[in-house]
């Protein structure tokens, strides 16, 4: 099915001419007029007629969804055959339409244009973000044509937890919070100055997921030879090459580094779960993600995505005091895996098979989960700082229940003074998940659309669930407040937010680079000649970071261009004149402009303190690759 909606002052029709195919109508029905309106133009097709009750039902909540964003209490059902050129049959489409309207007709006024005849129709489109969405809703699980016309084969039924399933009905009110606590409707509120938010904001809203087309930092990840698709593997499998595996273990022990000195201990645990064990079958539900299933010895299995369950297990088996809590539990998981849908899926953006730092804190009780909460979200603030990513560079997104905002309104207040911007918010009547309270610091790129980085949550539910007890002061067993935390969010979403952040830098006329702590070759050297090698590698031994020399037979000026394409933050050219004085002639990258390089003449143990006073306190590993260019093979 192909959904068209449009928010409308007012939509009108008129029949003039009956097809083969029309359906008979009451002369009531040969016009019809609504205000105020969405408006849903409808084409049925040939694959949804193996599955028309889920097609029904998820049209319905998709309606549903909408109108409840836009506050639409009017609702045209308009059937639409120009949206698809492979059409249901006749019957299958008006049957699907009358569902449709029945369905919806308890809690909106609904009118509906009938099926088969000419008709003349004018609208009048309101033009705010929500006003035109388009949806594409499919069986699971149906053979359909892709793109380039390849038949792609049943495949086993996806599962999707209640949580999911939830999460597209679940009615939203969503505002904006300012630093002084005042809670402002998104339609109200002036985005002057804040510009970015209100491109978070209509990404949220509006929930389109899915890309027109590849985002910038696509490119660069192949040109800077960082990652790239697998055509070996599933959609949203990627390889890493030397220089994207260095980046990637450079983030991932730093963001270990952090949550050690917050006293988080680490842990491992398996990467598949029995899906029918009691416990782990409950939460699934509980938890809004699709997941891989398979099978093993005749035993339905799932593969994680998150750390939780085997954490959780651990907890279960452990004896725990209150003298042990706050208690934090980390892991990097190497792999976790989400079946993401397939038009949500581009570069390191969204991903099926991705990295994710996994802590939990169990807490005595809500009090002390407040105060940890609060201490977390200062600690991914300074983690996304140190990795590069600013407060500026991130919109802040909190989600509660109303119950609790009710009751911790100064502390949520405090969360948006602490980023010092207006954040936006998510409250809910019910509590359809698993926790009361939760945050995300979301990336938005060059597409306008946003990708949660850090987060934490204060869950509820799982203590009694996974049977987590302590014991408390007086002997007795007592139920823990679990928090969950991502410190950086997923360690590729970090790499693809740096990578989107100096694209649009560079769009905007700057120079491009990464931080000097995760660049692959922190130092270029470039001998003019090769009776100037010996001088390079002399300037390269003084030198304690990544430094490597190009000593291709290429021009100078070839080999400093491509230097730069490769965003190295320090370029030294060294020749007679260097090889005379000893001193070096350094580049600075950070300080150079388009067309415009910053030079500057020091020796190359002012260039070795000036770089390790720029890393202090990060990680630190060796090149990736062979010291001389000339030694390393292509990637690409």
């Amino acid at each position: 099915m192909q959904l068209l909606l449009i928010h409308s002052d007012y939509i009108e029709y008129e029949v003039k001419k009956s097809t083969p195919v029309a359906e008979k109508i009451e002369e009531s029905f040969r016009s019809g007029r609504l205000d105020e309106a969405l408006t849903a133009f409808i084409a049925v097709e040939k694959v949804d007629e193996s599955g028309v009750e889920e097609i029904v039902e998820r049209a319905v909540n998709e309606i549903r969804n909408v109108a409840g964003q836009v506050k639409a209490e009017n609702i045209m059902l308009y059937p639409y055959a120009h949206l698809s050129s492979d059409l249901s049959s006749p019957k299958v489409a008006v049957s699907v339409l009358k569902s449709i309207e029945k369905e919806l007709s308890g809690g909106f006024n609904i009118k509906r244009a009938p099926f088969g005849w000419y008709k003349a129709f004018k609208i009048s489109c309101k033009g705010h973000p929500l006003s035109e969405l388009s949806r594409s809703i499919v069986p699971e699980g149906r053979s359909v044509s892709c793109g380039e016309g390849v038949l792609v084969s049943e495949e086993k039924e996806e599962v999707v937890s209640e949580a999911l399933k939830a999460e597209s009905t679940a009615r939203s009110y969503w505002h904006i919070l300012t630093p002084d606590g005042e809670l402002h409707s998104t339609d109200d509120f002036d985005f002057k100055g804040h510009e970015n938010l209100k491109k978070f904001v209509n990404y949220e809203i509006s929930k389109q997921r899915a890309v027109e087309r590849a985002p910038p930092h696509v490119d660069l990840m192949r040109r800077l030879e960082i990652a790239d698709y697998e055509p070996g593997s599933d959609s949203g499998n990627m390889r890493y090459y030397p220089k994207g595996r260095l980046i990637k273990s450079l983030l991932e022990d730093y963001v270990l580094d952090e949550s050690y000195k917050v006293g988080a201990m680490e842990v491992e645990t398996p990467l598949m779960y029995d899906m029918e064990h009691p416990t782990l079958k409950k939460y699934l539900d509980r938890f809004p993600a699709r997941q891989y299933s398979i099978e093993s010895d005749k035993r339905n299995m799932f593969l994680r995505f998150a750390a939780c369950f085997g954490q959780f297990l651990m907890n279960h088996d452990m004896t725990i005091s209150y003298k042990n809590l706050p208690m934090k539990m980390i892991e990097m998981t190497r792999y976790s895996f989400r079946k993401e849908q397939r038009g949500e899926l581009v570069g390191l953006r969204r991903l099926r098979a991705f990295t994710m730092p996994d802590m939990h804190s169990l807490c005595t009780d809500m009090e002390q989960a407040v105060s940890q909460f609060d201490d977390q979200y200062n600690m991914c603030i300074s983690v996304l700082d140190k990795v590069g990513i600013k407060v500026d560079d991130f919109e802040v997104a909190i989600r509660f229940t109303r119950d609790f905002y009710e009751e911790n309104k100064d502390f949520i207040t405090n969360l948006a003074r602490t980023v010092d911007k207006p954040v936006l918010v998510e409250m809910w009547d019910t509590r359809f998940f698993y926790f009361v309270l939760k945050f995300e610091f979301n990336f938005v790129d060059a597409l306008a659309k946003a990708s949660a980085l850090s987060t934490v949550q204060i869950d509820v539910e799982n203590a009694e669930r996974y049977d987590i007890n302590y014991i408390d002061t007086d002997g007795s067993a007592k139920r823990p407040i679990i928090l969950h935390c991502s410190p950086s969010g997923a360690i590729e979403r970090c790499i693809y937010g740096l990578l989107e952040k100096e694209a649009m830098k560079a769009e905007a006329g700057e120079v491009p680079m990464l931080p000097v702590w995760l660049s692959p070759t922190q130092v270029r050297i470039i001998p003019i000649s090769e009776k100037h090698m010996d001088f390079a590698l002399q300037v390269a031994d003084q030198l304690d970071c990544r430094v490597d020399i190009d000593d291709r037979e290429d021009t100078v000026g070839k080999k400093v261009r491509e230097a730069g394409r490769e965003w190295v933050p320090y370029v030294v050219v060294v020749g007679d004149k260097e090889v005379e004085t000893g001193n070096i002639n350094v580049t600075l990258r950070a300080e150079s402009q388009a067309k415009k390089p910053k030079k500057v003449e020091m020796t190359a143990k002012e260039l070795n303190a000036r770089i390790q006073s720029e890393v202090q306190g990060m990680p630190y590993k060796g090149l990736p690759l062979a010291k001389l260019l000339s030694s390393r093979p292509k990637f690409l």
